[in-house]
């Protein structure tokens, strides 16, 4: 008897399917993504007939549902999570959580505004569902107020419970959105929502397609799958783009594609202008995981590197512009002409300064600082160091920085610790092996008058990295690319004359 896998693996071996990822804010405009992707007949690979099949979805939760069920990604405000962890007895995490649920009826009401009996199926289900919440969590309450249970212990725990809400209500009101338009969606929800069993994260996507018909199916996927390795203590909110990742590996997609609300550019249009970028068009995994390693919402590196080991290609594409091939990224592209492909950056970068004479040859002196830095879960963008200085770029909050220099300064009580807030802007290409092009881009900062604090580039010559003030980032992306994209064939022209 063939195991699941082994039928899973039977129905699949084709690889004319592709499994695509909808993020948050596409997801929020469901109208548009109804009719520019999913009433879109694609012809599958080696296939002729155009058909709404032989595509697997995972869907994001809409656009603000996920920072009000944690917190805020980037102000930090709290949602349900971080006010449930605070403890507080006058338990502020139930008003959020109405807050929450009120915002998820008020979609339902939109979405489905002339589908009266499919708006009442809607809320119910995700009224259910919250309510399975509130009970666990004032159960859990209960549990942690006497002294042999700790509510440190459950955290991930509760964490990953209220990610998964998100994706289950986008998930399932896109299934009823599909049935309203003859389409046989199929809800896959990979949340275990109730079920007494834990599977590895492989054996839970192995199930749940096991019995998925692809011709005759559209899957719409939870964005969190829960599992026994848990997404988020490793992932934490890239856990449905690994997910995606994972579908696409364990049933051998032959693409993976990724709806954005924007095309992947030569930069942020919203610095350097609409008119000055362009779609990248082609590139490779190299430039993927620099984008990643800064902070662009491409593609989780983790996720990336899956697909990139099984030889899928990747592709990222404009929700709103359909017709658009968007940007393919693939293992074997290298530019026939080595160029600079795009340039991003990072704000609120903190460069934490650790001087001390005591380290001067000695090899270990840094074991502890590593280990303190990985501890602290900023994320670590670049570092440098001499005879008596280590300097670490770190992208995280203020509190996790306040809290690293504290044990740094207590483990290394000699060493003068200071730290400071900058920008980090880069110049990104899969073969940027071009004579002057770091004194170029040094020339285009100085011309704009931004003083360069650092730069880093490693012998592979795929990224340039400067650290610049804060205030400089605009300034310092805007001039690179002038110098390096726009007018990129005057100054090749100048170095090779």
């Amino acid at each position: 008897m063939m195991t699941i896998m082994e039928k899973n693996t039977n129905r699949v071996a084709n690889n004319i399917h592709s499994v695509e990822k909808i993020g948050g804010t596409s997801m929020s405009s469901y109208n548009d993504v109804l009719n520019n992707i999913w009433l879109r007949k694609q012809v599958p690979f080696s296939q002729d007939a155009a058909s709404y099949y032989q595509r697997i979805f995972v869907v994001s939760a809409y656009s603000g549902l996920t920072n009000a069920l944690l917190e805020h990604k980037k102000t930090g405000e709290p949602g349900v999570y971080a006010l449930f962890a605070e403890m507080d007895e006058n338990r502020p995490w139930q008003g959020k959580l109405n807050e929450v649920m009120q915002m998820m009826l008020d979609i339902n009401s939109d979405m489905f505004s002339e589908h009266e009996l499919v708006r009442k199926r809607a809320d119910q289900f995700i009224q259910g569902r919250m309510a399975d919440v509130k009970d666990c969590l004032e159960n859990l309450e209960v549990v942690c107020s006497f002294g042999h249970f700790h509510l440190d212990d459950h955290l991930h725990r509760v964490r990953e419970m209220l990610s998964a809400m998100g994706e289950a209500h986008s998930a399932y009101n896109s299934v009823q959105l599909l049935r309203l338009h003859d389409v046989n969606a199929r809800f896959i929800d990979l949340t275990n929502w109730r079920s007494d069993t834990q599977k590895s994260f492989d054996e839970h996507i192995t199930y749940a397609f096991s019995d998925v018909d692809l011709a005759t199916e559209m899957p719409i996927v939870t964005g969190y799958t829960q599992c026994r390795e848990g997404l988020m203590s490793t992932y934490d909110r890239g856990y449905s783009e690994m997910t995606f990742s994972k579908i696409a590996t364990v049933t051998g997609a032959r693409e993976a594609v990724i709806h954005k609300e924007y095309h992947l550019s030569t930069a942020d249009p919203m610095l350097v202008g609409a008119n000055n970028v362009q779609p990248i068009g082609l590139t490779n995994y190299d430039v993927a995981d620099q984008l990643a390693n800064l902070g662009m919402e491409a593609i989780h590196p983790r996720a990336a590197a899956g697909l990139r080991k099984r030889n899928i290609i990747l592709r990222v594409k404009n929700t709103f512009e359909p017709e658009h091939n968007g940007t393919e990224i693939r293992n074997d592209y290298s530019s026939k002409n080595p160029k600079v492909e795009i340039i991003a950056g990072a704000r609120n970068v903190w460069g934490l300064e650790i001087f001390d004479q005591d380290m001067v040859g000695d090899s270990s002196y840094g074991q502890k600082m590593n280990d303190l830095v990985l501890e602290s879960g900023v994320r670590v963008l670049t570092k440098d160091f001499n005879a008596n200085t280590v300097t670490f770029y770190l992208k995280g909050n203020k509190r996790r920085i306040n809290w690293l220099m504290d044990r740094l300064q207590q483990a290394y009580a000699g060493a003068d610790i200071r730290v400071e807030k900058l920008a980090l802007v880069s110049a990104i290409g899969s073969d940027m092996k071009v004579p002057g092009l770091l004194k170029s881009a040094s020339s285009a900062l100085s011309d704009a008058n931004v003083n360069i604090l650092s730069v880093h580039q490693a012998m592979r010559q795929v990224d340039m990295m400067f650290l610049v003030a804060d205030q400089d980032y605009g300034t310092a992306v805007k001039a690179l690319h002038s110098q390096l994209v726009e007018h990129c064939d005057t100054w090749v022209a100048e170095q090779t004359a």
